[in-house]
Formats: C-alpha cells, structure tokens, sequence
C-alpha cells in the first residue's frame, strides 16, 4: 500500500515561516506529480501548488511570491516553504500525488491526512 505523510505544521505568528514536508512510502514504482491542496475551516479544499516530477510548478494566486515548492525524488518527498505567512493561510495542509505501483497499471492520485497551519497573534 501507499501512504503519504505530511509534517511540519504548527502555530505562527503573521509574517511568519513554515516549512511543511510530506513522503511518499509503500510500494511506489514512481512518483510522478505531487501537490498541496488546504482547507480553511468552513471552506472547500483549494488548490496551493504543484510540481512535476522534472520541476514544473505552479501557484495559486493567493500564495504566489510567499510560497515556494520543492520537491527530492530520491526521497519522494515534496517540500512547500511558506512565508510571509497570513491569518488567511490557516488551514489543513493536504499533499497529493501521483504513484505507480509494482502492482498497478497506471497511475492513481493518493492523499495525506493533512497538517494542521495556524497563523495567528
């Protein structure tokens, strides 16, 4: 089975820095595209940032500029650095991915449990 597992977040003060992490584990032949999605309390899940697994990224609007993501493949681990960090930020921070298995044909989209981000003063 595969498992994603995000770390890293915690309670900030506005103007603040993170740094969250999430790996991939399990039976992975290759991870492909990998992702951050959050949700604010009593919102919908919204997009953050992605990256492929050559380096493409993309950012939302609201983040673009504060944040920056990363990503190490030999560790199938992507990385999101957040700064300037806002009220409006605090949310569950979800990673995502793309994985082939040894087992599998194709390729599946698999969640983490996500990570508390609290900004706040």
């Amino acid at each position: 089975q595969v498992q994603l597992v995000e770390s890293g977040g915690d309670l900030v003060q506005p103007g603040g820095s993170l740094r969250l992490s999430c790996a991939a584990s399990g039976s992975i032949f290759r991870v492909n595209a990998m992702g951050w999605y959050r949700q604010a309390p009593g919102k919908q899940r919204d997009f953050v940032s992605s990256i492929t697994r050559t380096g493409s990224t993309n950012y939302a609007d609201s983040v673009q500029g504060r944040f920056t993501i990363s990503r190490d493949n030999a560790k199938n681990t992507v990385y999101l650095q957040m700064n300037s960090l806002k009220t409006e930020d605090t949310a569950v921070n979800y990673c995502n991915a793309d994985i082939s298995t040894y087992t599998t044909s194709g390729w599946r989209t698999y969640w983490g449990q996500g990570t508390q981000v609290t900004v706040s003063s």
